[in-house]
């Protein structure tokens, strides 16, 4: 591929420490001259395959087109071609890594514990992308768990413990004795010490409010793990599903494993990456469109947070800037059985309560189930975006 020169787009667009700003009237216009309401995909897709086949001119006359268009504050299609748009000239520019490395350094610095948790909550709120897997989890564990008391949970998740409130209120109304909990919650080191100050307060005090005995610690690694006899053992895992884990938490031998795992496989070559990178953002953007206020400054956080996954999956080949990549359920089935792990269907009770939660949101959430019975899919529009399963080791 040729070199591509920077200066032929509009840096109000390309900017890489995130901080885009609003395109000009003429941009606009430009979008608005356009009749097809669905332009975005179509214009990427053949810059993408422009790269793919290495004719320098067509992918320069492309991201010239996108840079034109592409607003991040527009509409949908406009927002879609303005974050494809960075990662495609990432990878024309083999700039990907330091991009990708730039945005996590700027969210890093601009996150902090209450605002990461205000953004989560205010997730919760409008839509059930998190409160699907949360619902479906804790009651799979629960079910579990019956008449055992003494419960030790590993959490393996990034959603700071906003899962866990309603799990110690149905231990609370539990018609046997109230059993004891502990929780574990693997965090990224650097977290560790922000987790312990910020986190175990709130929750434990909320477990003395629900009259359950609690016990939370947070741990960088499962290195760390304790593993007390007597305990009936669960994990939990939320986005963090790995090979290497899957094989570490067969060795804990758990009475039961909770996953919940985004509907997107982003392990292929470069166009196969590029076609599921766009299909599960364009879902993505239209759900926050409709679920956000039109100006939303949550909304605006989260399509920025995504960005960042957009550059690495599209322009960083070979680069390891993560541990892991998005698989669909089907394919962490395979290996979840390969590692020893059955699956066990969601019970009607579960079922039911995940039922009852879509209908607290606006119409367009549903919920499907795999052929196998190995997971439910929540469904925005009919597309499955986030799968939840429960496993347990085989005999």
């Amino acid at each position: 591929m040729d070199a591509i020169n920077p200066k032929f787009l509009n840096p109000r667009i390309i900017n890489i420490n995130g901080d885009m700003q609003p395109t000009t009237s003429s941009s606009d216009s430009a979008a608005e001259g356009n009749g097809d309401a669905k332009w975005a995909p179509k214009l990427l897709r053949e810059c993408a395959a422009a790269m793919s086949e290495k004719d320098s001119g067509k992918m320069h006359h492309l991201l010239w087109m996108l840079n034109e268009l592409a607003c991040p504050y527009g509409d949908p299609d406009q927002k879609i071609a303005a974050y494809f748009l960075q990662a495609l000239f990432c990878k024309a520019t083999d700039s990907g890594r330091r991009c990708f490395k730039t945005l996590a350094s700027v969210a890093e610095r601009s996150h902090s514990f209450d605002s990461s948790r205000r953004l989560i909550l205010k997730f919760q709120e409008v839509s059930p992308w998190t409160t699907f897997g949360h619902v479906a989890s804790n009651g799979a564990t629960l079910e579990a768990l019956e008449g055992e008391p003494n419960l030790h949970i590993i959490d393996l998740s990034t959603t700071l413990c906003t899962q866990w409130p309603t799990l110690l209120e149905a231990l609370a109304t539990r018609s046997d004795d109230t059993p004891r909990l502990r929780l574990t919650v693997v965090a990224a080191a650097a977290a560790v010490k922000s987790a312990m100050k910020e986190i175990t307060p709130r929750i434990e005090k909320f477990a003395r409010l629900m009259g359950v005995p609690f016990e939370l610690a947070v741990i960088a690694d499962l290195d760390a793990l304790a593993v007390r006899e007597g305990e009936a053992l669960a994990v939990n895992c939320v986005g963090a599903l790995s090979p290497n884990l899957i094989e570490a938490m067969k060795s804990l031998n758990p009475k039961v494993v909770t996953v919940v795992e985004e509907e997107a496989d982003f392990s292929g070559d470069f166009a196969e990456r590029f076609e599921e990178c766009l299909r599960f953002h364009t879902v993505y953007f239209d759900m926050l469109e409709e679920s956000f206020a039109a100006t939303s400054n949550e909304k605006l956080m989260l399509e920025r947070e995504c960005l960042r996954k957009i550059v690495r999956v599209l322009a960083c080949d070979g680069e390891k800037v993560e541990e892991r990549d998005c698989e669909r359920g089907r394919q962490w089935s395979g290996r979840l059985r390969e590692a020893g792990f059955a699956a066990v269907a969601h019970s009607e009770d579960v079922v039911d309560d995940v039922r009852a939660l879509l209908k607290r949101y606006r119409a367009g959430w549903s919920l499907a189930a795999e052929d196998d019975q190995t997971g439910i899919f929540l469904a925005w529009k009919e597309e499955p975006v986030v799968w939840a399963s429960v496993w347990k080791p085989s005999k």
